[in-house]
């Protein structure tokens, strides 16, 4: 029996897998602990997460991957391997795999993903861009001459791209994304607070408050930290309105990437933008609001996709339906 065809969407924060014919079979996150003493590698994914900030000295849980690409190749191929055996089992005949990567990716990054899912032990890897992933898996019909905007928000990357007849037009990919917004979380409450939060702490603070455009209703949250003068634990209430203030910053970059794009793209397909809107997919674009400031801010219509989370995977899956022609042309 053959090995199965899958899509995956190697995530800096999530690792999703589509196979064909199932569909996602597979959401995980991409951490990693590993004894840093015998390098051994005790858990991953959802077991890995929960040990976050929580390990002993001997113990690391790190993220493998880094702004959309391979910061550490050998945890990187464990655990791709890991995921694969999950999705695959006990197969005869190694799988196919397509990986999406960020558009700006250079060829040396290209070919660790390749590497490191050849040893994880793919038959076959492809390559496919993030934003056309996107777009696929958003239910859009790429193939057609007229310019679709994806901007792809997700842990580590922003991709925006500019997609017409198959392929990008004008793109760029800039490391401002769902985890750069944790990071100016955490800065913001250590100046106005005084306190010390983790990584997880500020990605719950913007799941359940976090917004980028003023609510209606200034939400409020309790969340714990370390004070900083006292060294002791302390609670403390956070509003809607601080986040706001806290991500104002992050979210303007991505705004402003935005407007670049628009810029360089040719008269014709910005028409065509102008009057389908700006899709938004990633699990970054669900922030509070970023679609209404979007819109403010270029006058374009944005739709964030049904599934957004998941967009990027599903195309990817989507895409391995066409393995059969890439599989004579390109490795």
């Amino acid at each position: 029996m053959f090995g199965q065809d899958i899509g995956i969407d190697l995530g800096t924060a999530t690792v999703i897998a589509y196979v064909k014919g199932k569909g996602i079979v597979l959401r995980e996150p991409s951490v990693v602990a590993v004894n840093n003493i015998t390098g051994e590698v005790l858990a991953i994914g959802s077991e890995a997460r929960r040990m976050l900030g929580r390990t002993p000295g001997n113990i690391v849980a790190t993220r493998p991957l880094k702004d959309g690409v391979i910061s550490d190749y050998t945890v990187t191929e464990k655990m791709l391997k890991h995921f694969i055996n999950k999705v695959c089992g006990r197969f005869i005949f190694a799988p196919r795999i397509m990986i999406c990567v960020p558009s700006q990716v250079t060829e040396v990054e290209k070919k660790a993903v390749i590497d490191a899912a050849s040893q994880a032990g793919a038959r076959r890897v492809y390559l496919i861009e993030e934003p056309i992933a996107a777009a696929i898996g958003a239910g859009i019909d790429i193939s057609k001459p007229c310019g679709n905007m994806i901007v792809d928000i997700g842990g580590g990357t922003t991709d925006i791209a500019v997609i017409s007849l198959g392929g990008s037009v004008v793109s760029t990919s800039l490391k401002v994304a769902g985890d750069k917004f944790d990071e100016y979380i955490i800065k913001y409450i250590k100046r106005k607070h005084n306190v010390i939060i983790g990584e997880r702490t500020a990605e719950e603070l913007k799941v359940n408050i976090g917004c980028v455009y003023p609510k209606i209703q200034d939400l409020e949250m309790d969340i714990r930290g370390r004070e900083l003068t006292t060294g002791l634990p302390k609670t403390i209430s956070i509003r809607s309105s601080e986040m706001m203030e806290a991500l104002s910053e992050p979210a303007m970059m991505i705004v402003e990437a935005v407007h670049s794009v628009l810029e360089r793209t040719p008269p014709e397909l910005a028409s065509d933008i102008s009057d389908k809107g700006i899709y938004m997919t990633g699990g970054g674009c669900l922030i509070d609001g970023l679609d209404k400031l979007l819109h403010q801010q270029t006058g374009i219509n944005v739709m964030v996709a049904e599934d957004a989370v998941s967009c990027v995977a599903i195309g990817t899956g989507k895409a391995l339906d066409n393995l059969d022609t890439l599989d004579g042309k390109r490795k």
